[in-house]
């Protein structure tokens, strides 16, 4: 592919992931995006073996190296990148990410019937996490927690929601530990695994949920949360990520280690209604910031600030 590559004159060769990335040869100015620091911070949450990390270091590194400019999505994970992999500020750009503008707050939703094909009950509430299983983003907690909450008289009918592709992850994955924890414990009929949602299913999954949970040791960005916010779903959420600074008040914050701030959290959502309305608010007022046009204009600016630096 290198070779393939080298044949044309290209102005700018742009890797929207390091997972993408492979070596070019020539002059070609490159452009590498880095999400976040997760696998240098959390190597064995991230890698199953030494192998896979050794194999992932050497392709960053080379990454960072013929690099003309690294693009990240967050202010939170440029200061990550510079204070973790040692990258000079000055080399790095924020190309923002946004989210589709299928999310968005739906009426009526209790009756939509979109639902039923996952086994919720349409008078059944319950909390919500959409992504990966990979271990970093700390589902073992969730679970944790969410036990204790049930045994409260008052949560009787709480359901807690995975969303997400456990079949087709590419990704070191935690999926078969989960729900054998899940079997573990005898949650089988509280806790619902759905598998692949796509998005004209999950906006109507973000729109009933009583909250959407991110307990992530790190997120670069956070996409969920944002689509959540879209929908004006309250969040709770890692503080180890750029959602205090994007969110503000439109979600309640955690640290990934601490269970007992989790729990606290979860059960204010579920039992203060006014601030949930103060959360719908300010989530809507927030997402509404984010756009793929303005994405697309900071990603633009980059390329033609690349592409003048090669032809001085």
């Amino acid at each position: 592919m290198s070779r393939t590559v080298s044949r044309h004159q290209l102005d700018v060769f742009f890797f929207p992931s390091v997972y993408s990335y492979f070596p070019v040869l020539g002059c070609v100015p490159k452009l590498v995006t880095i999400h976040d620091t997760f696998p240098e911070l959390f190597p064995h949450l991230v890698f199953p073996d030494r192998k896979a990390r050794l194999l992932w270091k050497a392709k960053q590194s080379l990454a960072k190296l013929q690099a003309s400019l690294i693009v990240t999505v967050s202010d939170f994970s440029r200061r990550c990148l510079i204070k973790y992999l040692g990258i000079p500020g000055s080399r790095i750009r924020i190309v923002n990410e946004s989210f589709d503008p299928i999310f968005r707050p739906l009426a009526d939703v209790q009756e939509d019937g979109h639902l039923d094909r996952y086994g919720i009950d349409k008078n059944s509430p319950f909390l919500l996490y959409v992504g990966g299983f990979s271990p970093h983003k700390n589902l073992s907690m969730l679970l944790d927690v969410f036990r204790e909450i049930v045994l409260d008289f008052r949560f009787r009918d709480l359901r807690l929601v995975f969303a997400g592709d456990h079949d087709g992850d590419s990704f070191y994955s935690c999926y078969d530990e989960l729900r054998a924890a899940v079997i573990k414990e005898g949650l089988e009929e509280r806790i619902i695994f759905t598998g692949y949602v796509p998005d004209e299913t999950l906006v109507h999954l973000f729109n009933r949920a009583r909250a959407v949970v991110l307990p992530s040791f790190g997120e670069g960005f956070g996409l969920p949360a944002m689509e959540a916010a879209a929908c004006g779903t309250p969040v709770v959420a890692t503080n180890c990520s750029p959602l205090p600074e994007l969110l503000g008040e439109g979600a309640l914050y955690v640290s990934p280690t601490e269970r007992g701030e989790l729990l606290g959290q979860l059960v204010r959502v579920l039992t203060d209604e006014e601030l949930c309305r103060k959360m719908r608010r300010a989530a809507l007022q927030a997402a509404s910031s984010l756009t793929w046009q303005n994405s697309a204009r900071q990603l633009l600016a980059i390329f033609e600030e690349v592409g003048q630096r090669s032809s001085s």
